[in-house]
């Protein structure tokens, strides 16, 4: 009984120190730990930081690049504003003279226009 006692004295005397509040070396041990947890989280972070820079200098080059796609067609949109401007002007110079003949021609090669237009698409 006495060897049991001993065990169980040894076994005490081992383990006292866990269970009472933890190894004494185990405080740095454990501050390592957190430091290296700290690490990682701090270089995850870096990659999610580097990743977004990336991301948004992605949609800064697409939304630039929309910019000049939409000033190209926009100066497309007054110069072809300008062509119809002219050839209205020429339709109502057309009509002011109320010429008949000029008015039928005028009609004649609208529908011949369409009529060609309408079969090709088709």
């Amino acid at each position: 009984m006495n060897a049991r006692r001993d065990f169980r004295g040894n076994k005490v005397a081992l383990f006292d120190g866990i269970e009472e509040g933890g190894i004494r070396a185990s405080a740095s041990y454990t501050h390592e730990i957190d430091e290296h947890d700290n690490e990682r989280a701090v270089d995850g972070l870096q990659d999610r930081v580097n990743l977004l820079k990336r991301l948004s200098g992605d949609i800064h080059e697409e939304v630039e690049t929309h910019n000049h796609m939409l000033d190209r067609m926009g100066n497309d949109m007054d110069s072809s504003r300008g062509v119809l401007s002219g050839t209205m002007d020429k339709f109502k110079m057309v009509f002011e003279t109320k010429s008949s003949k000029r008015m039928f021609t005028l009609v004649a090669s609208f529908v011949v226009i369409f009529l060609v237009v309408y079969y090709l698409t088709r």
